[in-house]
């Protein structure tokens, strides 16, 4: 395993959508996601670590050790056998026996101490399992991995408006429809776009369980980089613009860290340059650093 980073950090990340949808909701016919309570707009976790893993894809192309496991259209099964593989683990050969005498049952998954070695080895082939952990005790079974890297939704700094679009396509998909339409040839649809948010996550990174995976100083890096660039190979007319603002890194000088990381995040103020206006742009608001670091930890601008 890569040697492991041995400092804790916690992170600001900003990041802001124009003219489109930066997270549709499937449940609710992909409409944006919001707080209905209080109409603020959301962005999951689970959507930002997608961008991510894509920019590695792309960054990162047939590289070893930076494959991604929950990748589109991905058989995570044969990904988890396929390391058994490697390994020179056959489970298929005496599916009622481990290596370490431990009973398997009837579908050959791993047992005992061969789940502790594809653990391993799936750490080191893919970069979001030991960046994001992964659930992979299904089929071959290689355990679970709880990774260094955890993130929050983003909450957008005020709240959003929801519009809806009529679009019409100048075309329809069967004869059918052409006749029924005379030859007009129309289709209608929606179209679901938030004038303009700028959202705020935060973010965990722990050397703790870093070096449980084996993440070090490369993957960091690369992390970085991907929250700086993973939306300049997202785009869609769906998703707007949508563009990295701001990441402040604390860097604490232990593993355990220095400061309780609210404290950190509440350095990081983000509001509104007039607040009775709506916000349509960046420069509408301002962004802040307002008190001194604790300390034993660094802030460092990534964005911003």
């Amino acid at each position: 395993m890569k040697q492991p980073i041995t400092k804790r950090y916690d992170f600001v990340y900003l990041f802001d959508v124009q003219d489109g949808n930066p997270n549709g909701d499937p449940d609710a016919g992909n409409l944006p996601r919001i707080d209905a309570e209080t109409g603020f707009g959301l962005v999951t976790d689970v959507c930002l670590k997608r961008k991510v893993r894509n920019y590695v894809e792309i960054a990162k192309p047939a590289t070893d050790g930076f494959n991604i496991f929950i990748r589109e259209k991905a058989i995570l099964n044969l990904s988890i056998f396929n390391a058994y593989t490697q390994l020179g683990i056959d489970l298929e050969a005496d599916p009622k026996k481990s290596e370490d005498g431990k009973k398997r049952n009837s579908k050959g998954e791993a047992q005992g101490g061969e789940v502790q070695r594809g653990r391993i080895k799936m750490c080191e082939q893919f970069y979001d399992v030991r960046s994001f952990g992964a659930v992979m005790s299904t089929g071959a079974n290689a355990g679970q991995v709880r990774g260094p890297i955890q993130m929050t939704f983003g909450r957008s700094i005020d709240p959003v408006v929801t519009l809806e679009h009529s679009i019409t396509r100048m075309a329809v998909a069967t004869e059918k429809e052409a006749e029924a339409q005379g030859g007009d040839n129309r289709t209608m649809g929606r179209k679901y776009t938030i004038p303009y948010g700028l959202y705020r996550s935060h973010g965990f990174i722990s050397a703790h369980l870093a070096a449980q995976t084996g993440f070090g100083q490369e993957d960091l890096d690369l992390f970085w980089e991907a929250l700086a660039n993973m939306f300049e190979h997202d785009r869609s007319a769906a998703r707007g613009m949508m563009s990295a603002r701001g990441l402040y890194v604390f860097e604490h000088d232990t593993a355990l860290g220095n400061a309780q990381a609210h404290t950190l995040f509440d350095l990081i103020k983000v509001s509104a340059v007039e607040p009775t206006k709506p916000a349509r742009s960046f420069t509408d608001y301002k962004v802040q650093i307002e008190g001194a670091t604790p300390a034993g930890v660094k802030l460092l601008r990534k964005i911003g």
